[in-house]
């Protein structure tokens, strides 16, 4: 064989070996620069809503003058916050029987809505005004008022701060000491915002509110503002109890002691303690 037919072959053996192992170095190449890339975090599945819906385990008279705006449970008695011109008052109420144990009037100019109480004071918001007032737990004395720059409805506590609504989808946090809001959350159910929040109530680390003028309740987390849950409350009156004057649903209390949950509304005749019942 001669040195010509010898470079040949062997210029042609490095050429087919090239074709075969350019494309390997090529695919490599590609591979490890798509490996080396940051890839983007899984993106989580929503979270799904529960529904509830009720048993009613027992039932309780309610003041039938009772508009009611605020409703806590605390020592072993209801404290209730009612509403309307010439009608709002704070009332200490007997749970069994519904008789009012205590009760202080508002001036006629004030329309009352939600209260709380944080460290033996009851602290109750108006409607409209802007005004709020601050009793003794124990004795009803007007002990101070102060100014807010919302409307007032709901109002709750998590036991570090306290949560007011103002008919909006905003939640509002105050330093209990001051009274000033120092956080705010929008309530939103699978990303839209749900308005007209009224009556409040913190149980077990989840804000219940009625929404106004249905038969549901939102559950609420107070870190998000994203509501987790819905309570359909509709039928608990009979037709019978709605041919009397009643308003809508308004009104939570819950005791933490016994784990029992209660809700009215406006003007009923009854307080009902219920259990809650997922349907989903």
């Amino acid at each position: 064989m001669t040195p010509r037919i010898r470079a040949f072959i062997r210029a042609k053996l490095l050429q087919d070996i090239a074709l075969v192992l350019i494309p390997v170095f090529l695919f490599l190449a590609v591979s490890c620069s798509h490996t080396s890339k940051p890839t983007a975090p899984p993106v989580p599945p929503d979270t799904t809503v529960t529904f509830y819906t009720y048993e009613i385990v027992n039932k309780f008279p309610h003041s039938r003058d009772a508009f009611t705006e605020g409703l806590l449970y605390d020592g072993g008695f209801l404290y209730e916050g009612t509403g309307g011109y010439g009608g709002s008052s704070i009332r200490k109420v007997d749970l069994t029987t519904g008789a009012v144990l205590q009760k202080r009037m508002l001036p006629t100019i004030y329309f009352g809505e939600g209260i709380v109480i944080h460290q033996n004071r009851i602290i109750e918001l108006t409607w409209s005004s802007r005004i709020g007032f601050i009793y003794d737990k124990a004795t009803f004395d007007s002990l101070d008022l102060f100014h807010y720059p919302t409307e007032g409805w709901g109002m709750t506590t998590d036991g570090t701060r306290l949560i007011m609504s103002d008919g909006t989808s905003m939640l509002r946090f105050w330093n209990p000491a001051t009274l000033e809001q120092v956080d705010s959350i929008q309530v939103k159910d699978r990303g839209v915002p749900v308005t007209v929040l009224n009556e409040l109530e913190y149980i077990r680390g989840k804000i219940y509110s009625n929404v106004w003028k249905t038969d549901r309740v939102a559950i609420i987390s107070p870190r998000t503002g994203r509501v987790e849950g819905w309570i359909d409350l509709s039928g608990l009156l009979t037709d019978e109890d709605r041919i009397l004057p009643v308003d809508v649903l308004n009104g939570i209390a819950y005791d933490s002691g016994a784990g029992r949950l209660f809700v009215t509304g406006k003007l009923w005749p009854w307080l009902f303690e219920i259990k809650l019942v997922p349907t989903t």
